[in-house]
């Protein structure tokens, strides 16, 4: 028994201090579970960059790769007109109207 406080102050100041290790406890694991919410959320917005930089190069891809399907049309179109054009002239010669 402590001499500075009688029993009852003693006890209540126990229990008070219990409390007080209990809840330096629950904030100190309150503290941890917000540091790894933070590296997660650190994570997470680090893949975000990352997933907003690969749709960048992707979507300049595919403007590259419409682009080049574009003019591949455009030429095939251009081929298929010279092949009817020659064979249009072949089929006129063949017919004997060449000349």
């Amino acid at each position: 028994m402590n001499e500075a406080f009688p029993e009852g102050e003693a006890n209540a100041f126990d229990q008070a201090a219990r409390r007080l290790d209990q809840a330096v406890v629950r904030l100190e694991q309150s503290i941890a579970d917000v540091r790894g919410r933070l590296v997660a959320l650190d994570a997470a917005e680090a893949d975000v960059r990352r997933l907003a930089s690969e749709r960048t190069r992707l979507a300049a891809e595919l403007d590259r790769s419409q682009s080049r399907a574009r003019r591949l049309d455009d030429k095939a179109a251009e081929v298929s007109r010279r092949l009817v054009d020659a064979m249009e002239g072949v089929k006129t010669v063949l017919s004997g109207g060449g000349g």
